[in-house]
């Protein structure tokens, strides 16, 4: 008879699992074809839970402690096996022990962006990413859906699961809360809790729960980033009229401390100042000049004359001088083509283009060209 065979032949009187690995979720106790004896020792560590299976039947399960195995704290076992009557042979049955601590700081982020329907921004993607902590919180449920016949099961084994449940939950809570994408930043533990209560309902099936979810950031694409920053920038400029009148007396009096006479540096700030009036009434919409710079002020309508047709509004990129300049709408581009700052040749480019264009080839601006007289003669 060789070592194996001999060792074999032994019962099995002390059945126990000292988990190496936290990660390690769940083990069946390596019997080696022995039987246990009965009365044999079973001992369940703090955040564990033990589980007999008979013949791939889901029997006893017991809590933490050094359990003496009988008939008595193995009802289940002892059914299926016949042991009505208190019967003591060694038996054969799979134990698994199930590891119930709890795994923390487990990362979890977005592999593609969440679509959200914003009120303001329209449709937005976004990204995110956080942390999570979990554990079994029933041990049969959890063996029932994640272990069958499997000697060990790790963490990774589930977490693909786990985490596209997270996305899954996040999009709904999202969609649910209807917070406004400028707003998500201050509403992170308000979304956490409702993607917390969603994913412990969706994990419940698995026999996990979830202890802990963080949101640590949502973003937005940086396309939209940089136009809320430059609406955020607008916002801080304010009234454009006293923001001009205060940047031109910021700099006159640093003008006054240099040298060049201060009736100079007066003067200049007072042109400062007119012009700074103009360009804000252009700004506004009011006051001679508003509009596009350069354009005629229009005589008034005589009685019922008929409104001209506006001109289509276009948004469109010049190449000047080898740079890109715009975007210019049709009335300043009506202007450039009369000052000949733009021609026919000129390369130009608009939204949906694959390239840019001559101008003359673009329908909207060839149009302009039609009322610029040629160049004078020599």
């Amino acid at each position: 008879m060789g070592l194996f065979d001999s060792i074999k032949g032994q019962l099995i009187d002390i059945v126990e699992w000292m988990a190496p690995d936290p990660d390690i979720l769940a083990h069946r106790f390596e019997r080696r074809g022995n039987e246990i004896k009965m009365g044999a020792q079973l001992v369940v560590r703090p955040g564990q839970s033990a589980i007999f299976v008979n013949e791939g039947k889901l029997a006893d399960t017991l809590s933490p402690g050094t359990h003496t195995l009988s008939t008595q704290n193995l009802p289940v076992l002892s059914d299926l096996r016949g042991w009505k009557y208190g019967f003591n042979s060694p038996f054969k049955a799979e134990v698994y022990f199930i590891n119930r601590v709890t795994l923390s700081n487990r990362k979890w982020g977005t592999p593609n962006p969440v679509m959200l329907r914003d009120k303001d921004l329209g449709v937005v993607r976004l990204r995110a990413f956080g942390a999570y902590a979990y554990a079994i919180e029933d041990a049969a449920k959890f063996f029932q859906a994640s272990v069958g016949t499997l000697e060990t099961v790790v963490a990774q084994d589930l977490e693909t699961q786990v985490k596209a449940s997270i996305v899954s939950a996040l999009s709904d809570a999202l969609g649910e809360a209807q917070i406004p994408a400028f707003d998500l930043a201050a509403k992170y533990a308000e979304l956490s809790a409702l993607v917390e209560k969603a994913l412990t309902e969706k994990l419940s099936f698995y026999g996990l729960a979830v202890k802990q979810f963080v949101i640590e950031n949502i973003s937005l694409p940086p396309e939209v980033e940089a136009m809320i920053d430059k609406r955020s920038s607008m916002g801080v400029v304010g009234n454009v009229d006293q923001y001009l009148k205060f940047n031109v007396a910021d700099k006159a009096g640093e003008a006054i401390s240099q040298p060049g006479g201060l009736a100079g540096t007066l003067a200049g700030a007072g042109l400062g100042l007119s012009l700074g009036s103009q360009m804000a009434s252009a700004f506004a919409g009011t006051g001679p000049g508003a509009g596009v710079a350069g354009s005629p002020t229009p005589p008034p309508l005589a009685p019922h004359a008929a409104m001209p047709p506006p001109l289509p509004s276009v948004s469109i990129f010049v190449a000047l001088g080898g740079q890109q300049a715009g975007p210019f709408n049709s009335a300043q581009l009506r202007q450039m083509a009369m000052d000949r700052q733009i021609l026919p040749d000129t390369m130009v480019w608009k939204e949906g283009m694959a390239a840019w264009s001559a101008a003359s080839a673009l329908p909207e601006v060839a149009a302009l060209f039609a009322g610029v007289p040629p160049k004078l003669p020599g």
